[in-house]
């Protein structure tokens, strides 16, 4: 459209010069006045003249040309210039300057309102014109348009079996119809941002092979009031039309919201655009075969009405993928790449505990730019390690200018992480330790689960306080406490929450019991004044449970590394000179079997 504008533009600018320049002559760009006509006549410098009735066109026997006006009739001029030797012509060019003038002031105006009258119906033509203002501006895919299934969906198999009567229903509805069952009006998606809502709405109306409506909840809100009403009205009534079929509202909540918590009261254009769906998924006939699906993060937020049983009559929770749904979530995506045979999907997913759907296709595409850089022929485990460290770590800063000192009491931290996490009872195994910066860290350790953590028992926290502790024991050990370093500040932060977890929320103190005394619904209700619910006496309690585990974890960990100084020296010097170990590299040290190269 700008193109077209400008194409346009320039178009009109051209032709407007053009019949101007035509218009003009060289005599109007000259104009003196009646005395100094008539001062040159007598000096003989004049070789023609052309009278237009009041006008004088003048040739100069130089060849310059001027104009001049003739202020009164003056009946010797023709005399007088014949008596000089000038060359007379007489022209009447009234009327053709008038026609012409006419034209080239209305030229540009004529040209404006062609243009204006093509852009309209352009525009009309594109379905987005004024008239089509109130039309909803979903997406539709007709039949045999989805290429989308089920089999194209992993790590939400519960989710699948809700939807899977969805889709019976549209393609035999007539069998539900002779028992006398009604399909739900709508299936509301529930889940974390990048799980899948989206592609498994695909894939029902893949599955099913009807029509299927996409549109987002904020198409609806407009600035005038009204417009997402009669687009609601429009939608639902072009999807009667192709019915049997499927329409799906992403993010719901931008036009869902509960009502009367904004401005503008039942006038407010969200409440209206509201008000439209809730009207239509409750005028819904039985033999409609429309079905409303949508998708949102955020349940909390909708209005009660949309919730209730004959619209939304079903929730569908898409959740998290475990490690046997992130390894399905991989398989499906390694199918777009070149992969080598190294490659193994389920240490993969044991190390992206939390990744959605979402997170584990950019991994994918994360790796193959990766071996790209790196002029692989396919995409080794090497490129998906690489990938996995810069989306959960940051990017690896090699640019950073590190002394021979500050690397030595990074690897010695490290290590202390290390050797602490691979002998304290219940820990995750240390899949790597690198002493390369990455985001805000100098250097990390990198623990790989063997599953998911659905809950954690006392002993695993208590051997996570422990590893935390473990990088500043080191140093500790090896410098003196004079010269520790503040590499453990954010270590020591997750440990002392871990610890105040364990005693006020978690009921793991024998002094407290397990009672609860930190409830955030309650502290979100209590002004900053009445922060705590429980005395003095208790909070004093609560500190010396907190000082008393960190203490016997620290105590702990401090007896591993002494107890295998060598094996700390050993890592030390291997990450020195590797920068980044692996889990076998670590088991050999572990062993005491690692040998330098």
């Amino acid at each position: 459209m700008v193109k077209k504008i400008l194409i346009w533009s320039i178009f009109i600018i051209i032709f407007t010069s053009i019949f101007r320049n035509f218009h003009s002559n060289d005599f109007d760009r000259y104009r003196i006045n009646y005395s100094t006509f008539l001062s040159e006549v007598n000096q003989k410098k004049i070789r023609s003249v052309i009278i237009d009735g009041q006008e004088i066109y003048v040739t100069k026997k130089d060849n310059s040309k001027y104009c001049t006006s003739l202020p009164l009739h003056d009946s010797n001029l023709l005399t007088h210039l014949v008596s000089k030797n000038v060359k007379i012509q007489g022209k009447n060019l009234e009327e053709i300057s008038f026609l012409w003038s006419v034209f080239i002031s209305w030229f540009p105006m004529i040209m404006f309102i062609l243009a204006w009258i093509f852009f309209i119906r352009q525009i009309q033509i594109s379905g987005k014109g004024a008239m089509s203002f109130g039309k909803n501006k979903a997406k539709i895919f007709k039949k045999n348009e989805i290429k989308t299934t089920f089999s194209d969906v992993a790590g939400c198999d519960e989710a699948k079996e809700d939807v899977k009567e969805l889709v019976d229903y549209l393609k035999n509805p007539k069998k539900f119809k002779k028992l006398g069952g009604i399909s739900p009006k709508g299936l509301l998606m529930v889940g974390q941002p990048g799980t899948g809502k989206t592609l498994l709405a695909k894939a029902i109306a893949g599955e099913a092979n009807v029509p299927f409506f996409i549109i987002s909840g904020s198409d609806f809100v407009e600035m005038f009031i009204g417009v997402g009403a009669s687009r609601v009205r429009d939608m639902f009534e072009k999807s009667r039309k192709l019915s049997p079929c499927i329409i799906f509202i992403d993010e719901i909540d931008a036009v869902g919201r509960k009502r009367g918590t904004g401005l503008g009261g039942g006038n407010d254009e969200r409440e209206q655009t509201l008000n439209q769906i809730l009207v239509e998924m409750d005028g819904f006939d039985k033999n409609e075969g429309v079905i409303l699906i949508a998708a949102t993060n955020r349940p909390d937020v909708l209005d009660p009405a949309l919730l209730r049983p004959g619209r939304f009559d079903r929730q569908v929770f898409v959740p998290l993928p475990d490690i046997k749904g992130r390894e399905q979530i991989l398989n499906v995506h390694i199918k777009k790449i070149e992969i080598s045979k190294d490659f193994n999907s389920t240490i993969i997913a044991r190390g992206t505990p939390g990744f959605s759907g979402a997170d584990l296709a950019n991994l994918v595409n994360e790796s193959a730019l990766f071996a790209a850089r790196r002029n692989h022929t396919s995409v080794l485990m090497d490129d998906f390690e690489k990938a996995k460290d810069k989306i959960m770590m940051g990017p690896e800063r090699k640019s950073m200018i590190m002394s021979a000192k500050q690397k030595e009491y990074i690897a010695y931290h490290e290590a202390g992480h290390a050797i602490v996490g691979k002998l304290v009872p219940e820990h995750d195994p240390v899949h790597k330790v690198t002493i390369i910066p990455r985001g805000n860290a100098l250097g990390l350790t990198f623990f790989l689960p063997k599953t998911d953590h659905l809950s954690i028992s006392k002993k695993k926290i208590e051997s996570q306080i422990a590893t935390l502790y473990g990088g500043r024991i080191a140093e500790e050990i090896i410098y003196g406490e004079d010269f520790v370093s503040t590499g453990a500040s954010n270590d020591i932060k997750i440990a002392t929450n871990l610890a105040k977890n364990m005693v006020i929320k978690w009921g793991f103190s024998k002094k407290l019991g397990p009672l609860l005394y930190y409830d955030e619904e309650i502290l979100l209700e209590r002004s900053s004044l009445q922060s705590n619910n429980f005395s003095n006496y208790t909070k004093k309690i609560i500190d010396q449970e907190i000082k008393e585990i960190i203490d016997i974890n620290y105590l702990k960990a401090k007896k591993i590394i002494e107890k295998n100084l060598d094996i700390l020296h050993s890592m030390k010097n291997a990450l020195i000179k590797y920068e980044t170990i692996n889990t076998n590299q670590i088991d050999l040290l572990m062993n005491r079997k690692f040998k330098m190269e």
